[in-house]
């Protein structure tokens, strides 16, 4: 595949990438939707899959969850305050650090993330190919 030298990006490198911008951004406006039919937001599915994919034997602290979602502290108190009372979440003191406090997923919060998950998922396939496309395109113009 023949690269591009390194330089100005052309009139077609702006193109593809506020095509990609904008292709981003229709999937978080679709992930706003798809969380809304479940009562969550887009950040607290993200939530739900950071728990539900967090490795080793011990879960996901709320400091653990901040760091993965980038957020304040006080914030991801804040989502584990409203996701417990939904009742798709539980806290529980964590058994390595009596300061700190685990979230684990309640079977509804299962349900909720299952259900997201297949939709995102069919959602994902259905852009893929443009995604494809654009990745395609970025990846002929080099660096």
């Amino acid at each position: 595949m023949k690269r591009r030298a390194e330089g100005k990006p052309t009139d077609d490198d702006y193109r593809m990438l506020a095509t990609f911008r904008a292709r981003l951004r229709e999937f978080l406006a679709y992930s706003d939707r798809a969380s809304a039919t479940v009562g969550m937001t887009q950040q607290q599915y993200q939530a739900l899959l950071a728990l539900a994919t967090h490795p080793g034997p011990e879960p996901l602290t709320i400091s653990g969850l901040a760091a993965l979602l980038l957020i304040k502290h006080h914030s991801a108190v804040g989502m584990v305050d409203r996701l417990e009372k939904q009742g798709i979440v539980r806290r529980e003191p964590s058994a390595r650090d009596r300061r700190a406090v685990a979230i684990r997923l309640t079977e509804q919060g299962r349900r909720a993330m299952d259900k997201l998950a297949t939709m995102h998922r069919a959602e994902l396939r259905r852009i893929a190919p443009e995604f494809e496309r654009i990745f395609a395109f970025l990846g002929e113009r080099g660096p």
